[in-house]
């Protein structure tokens, strides 16, 4: 059965079952494919993760190689902060933002493969984090209250979810008045093939689930959310060896050389409120635009 005749949530109840398998593939085998689905690449090493072995407070044993940027980076979290990641997995974001917010403040994974769960809690009880909880939920219905959080981030997951608008809706319900969220995800500029967007293993793979760029930022906007802005942003190229599996060579020259664009983009976004509730300062919002990611013959690879 394709993507397209599959409901929403057997569509989550795939992306449950393939990242509970995912959970035990090594991280250099998930980031040689499509975030862990499907087969890895024989000719690139990295197709969409961004590397965190310099970022303070990374953990490698929490490193599964799934995301597709670096939003703990840019999510200005302050000493003291509640944050909440969506979709965090083995608990890499999350240790990441808890070097920001340090023993004052307080970090919430939310993740619906309980797999993950269990890995990210193994994770931090070796690191001794005792303000770091991982809450097993849809992070379209999420597991905490209203007004809650500073800062969310979330790491190239959206594009997994049926529904993003109803994620949009449960960030800006959690966050508080004046938090902000940082989300690294995939996004699209054109049409992909169709064998590539029916596909459940590429579904999985963050790429036939995610949708038009433009109507991603959208989203944010309908929503009233302020200061909406692309941090950075980077193409993500599918190396042929990945491709020959669901095109024919012709199809691939097509795509290849055709309009359509698949980009990884970190995007920050604030929730109205008083200035004074405000941790931000819209002066530090960074801006990075990146170049293609590494592709054959480019010396990277």
């Amino acid at each position: 059965m394709s993507t397209k005749e599959k409901t929403a949530e057997e569509l989550k109840q795939t992306v449950k079952e393939k990242y509970s398998q995912i959970s035990e593939q090594s991280s250099e085998y998930n980031a040689s494919s499509c975030c862990g689905a499907g087969e890895s690449s024989d000719e690139v090493y990295n197709i969409m993760t961004d590397d965190y072995s310099e970022v303070e407070g990374y953990n490698s044993d929490a490193d599964l190689g799934l995301g597709c940027g670096l939003p703990t980076q840019f999510a200005k979290i302050k000493k003291g902060d509640t944050v909440i990641d969506l979709g965090s997995g083995a608990g890499n974001d999350c240790f990441v933002a808890r070097h920001e917010t340090g023993k004052e403040g307080k970090v919430i994974g939310i993740d619906f493969a309980q797999p993950m769960i269990a890995k990210a809690r193994k994770n931090a009880d070796k690191l001794g984090f005792n303000n770091v909880e991982f809450r097993y939920g849809d992070i379209e219905d999420m597991p905490v209250s209203d007004d809650m959080a500073d800062v969310i981030v979330s790491n190239c997951v959206l594009n997994l979810v049926p529904d993003k608008p109803k994620v949009f809706s449960e960030i800006f319900r959690t966050l508080k008045p004046g938090g902000h969220f940082s989300i690294s995800d995939i996004v699209l500029v054109g049409d992909l093939p169709d064998a590539l967007h029916k596909d459940a293993e590429m579904y999985a793979g963050c790429v036939a689930g995610a949708i038009q760029k433009e109507k991603y930022m959208g989203h944010i906007t309908e929503l009233g959310f302020e200061n909406i802005t692309i941090q950075k942003e980077k193409t993500i190229t599918i190396p042929d060896d990945i491709l020959a599996k669901y095109l024919s060579e012709e199809e691939i020259d097509a795509f290849k050389n055709g309009d359509t664009g698949i980009y990884s983009i970190t995007v920050f976004a604030q929730k109205p409120g008083n200035e004074s509730d405000s941790n931000i300062d819209e002066q530090e919002i960074e801006m990075i635009d990146e170049g293609p990611a590494c592709t054959p013959g480019s010396g990277c690879c």
